[in-house]
C-alpha cells in the first residue's frame, strides 16, 4: 500500500472475529469480521473470480460504523479446497453455488440485511446475488463493472485489448503455439488442467501476469509479483478461466436486464475511465439501464480499487451510506424517546 492510499482509506485493523462456513460440496469458506460487532453490515466480495481477500480491504469503512464481513469464495485464499490442489474440483464451484454461499452466510451470522459491495468479478456476483435476493440488500456499491458477457471476455481474452497493450499482449499469447491462438481461452484452459505442474503453473503465471499488469493505469510491479506467485497463480487462473468459459452461467445481458428487480436499491457505481480490463463500455451499459444509481468515472485510474480515484470515490460511497445509516438510527431513537415522554 502506498502513502497516498493511507492518507484515502482508515486505519489498518484486525478481525475480532474468523471462522469457516461449511457450504456443501466439501467446501470450507474462510470468512472474517472487522470493525463495530453492532454496526452496520457489509459484505465485502473480491474479484478474480478467484483472488481472495486481502488485509487492506478491510479499510474501505468505518470500522466505528460498520461491521464488515469479508471472505474468500470458493476454491482461493485461506478457503479449502484449494484450487491450487490436484484433488480440486471446479465442477461445484459456479456463481450460483456462490451466491447460495452468501446467503448462507448472512443466515448464519444472523444479519438480516446488508449492503454489498464488490468490485470487478465481485460487481458481476454482488448484480446476481443482488437480484437473487433483492430484500437483503441494503445498498450496492459497485466497482469496475463486469457481466461476463461474450464481448467483454473476447475483448480481454482473445485480442481486442492488444490494441492497446501489444507488448503485453505478446508475453500473454507466447505460452500457446500459434494454430491455438484463435480460441485462447480454450487452449489455457488444456494447460490449466494439465495434471503436470511444468505445464499448468507457467500457463497459469502467464495468464496472471496478463490481468495483473493491466490493472493499473500506472506499471504497479508489486502487484504484478503479488498475483504470480506460483499457488496464487495456478488457483487465481484456473478458476477465472473456469468461469470465463461457462460465460459465468449467465444469460446472455442478464445482469442487466435484472436491472428492474434492483432498481429500488440505493447504488453507487465507480469506473476507472481507463480501465483495460473491464472497459468503460460495460458500466455505461449498466448506467443507462440504471440511471437511479449514482455513477461516478474517475478520470485518471484504470481499474483497480488501489488506485487513488478508486479509492476515494469507494470511501465516500461508504462513508455516505454509513452516515445515512446514523440519521435514521438517530432518527428511530428520538421517535422512541417521544413515545416514551408521551406515555
Amino acid at each position: 500500500m502506498n502513502e497516498q492510499l493511507d492518507d484515502i482509506l482508515y486505519a489498518p485493523i484486525e478481525p475480532y472475529d474468523t471462522g469457516t462456513l461449511i457450504a456443501g460440496e466439501g467446501n470450507r469458506l474462510y470468512y472474517e469480521q472487522v470493525g463495530n460487532p453492532d454496526g452496520k453490515p457489509v459484505v465485502f466480495l473480491h474479484g478474480g473470480p478467484g483472488a481472495g481477500v486481502s488485509a487492506w480491504h478491510r479499510r474501505f469503512f468505518d470500522p466505528s460504523v460498520y461491521r464488515v464481513i469479508l471472505l474468500d469464495q470458493r476454491g482461493c485464499g485461506r478457503s479449502t479446497p484449494h484450487a491450487s490442489e490436484p484433488r480440486a474440483d471446479l465442477r461445484h464451484n459456479t456463481t450460483w453455488h456462490l451466491v447460495a454461499d452468501l446467503e448462507l452466510l448472512r443466515r448464519n451470522l444472523g444479519i438480516a440485511r446488508w449492503q454489498v459491495f464488490g468490485g470487478s468479478w465481485g460487481s458481476a456476483l454482488a448484480l446476481a446475488y443482488a437480484q437473487a435476493h433483492p430484500g437483503a440488500v441494503t445498498e450496492l456499491v459497485l466497482r469496475g463493472i463486469f457481466t461476463l458477457r461474450r464481448h467483454e471476455l473476447e475483448w480481454f481474452y482473445e485480442g481486442g485489448a492488444a490494441s492497446i497493450v501489444p507488448d503485453r499482449w505478446e508475453d500473454f499469447i507466447a505460452p500457446i503455439p500459434i494454430l491455438e491462438r484463435s480460441r485462447l481461452m480454450q487452449a489455457y484452459h488444456r494447460r490449466l488442467s494439465d495434471p503436470d505442474p511444468a505445464v499448468h503453473v507457467p500457463a497459469a503465471i502467464a495468464w496472471s501476469k496478463w490481468e495483473a499488469s493491466n490493472l493499473t493505469l500506472r506499471p504497479d510491479p508489486s502487484l504484478v509479483a503479488s498475483m504470480t506467485s506460483p499457488r496464487e497463480a495456478v488457483a487465481f487462473a484456473r478458476i477465472e478461466n473456469h468461469y470465463f468459459l461457462h460465460g459465468g452461467w449467465f444469460e446472455p445481458e442478464q445482469l442487466i436486464a435484472g436491472v428492474d428487480r434492483i432498481r429500488h436499491i440505493p447504488a453507487v457505481i465507480v469506473q476507472g475511465r481507463y480501465d483495460v480490463c473491464t472497459p468503460a463500455m460495460t458500466a455505461w451499459d449498466l448506467h443507462r439501464a440504471w440511471p437511479e444509481a449514482d455513477f461516478v468515472m474517475v478520470p485518471d485510474a484504470a481499474h483497480a480499487a488501489s488506485e487513488p480515484g478508486i479509492a476515494a470515490a469507494l470511501r465516500a460511497a461508504t462513508d455516505r451510506f454509513g452516515a445515512a445509516s446514523r440519521s435514521t438510527e438517530a432518527e428511530t431513537q428520538t421517535a422512541l424517546s417521544d413515545a416514551d415522554s408521551a406515555r
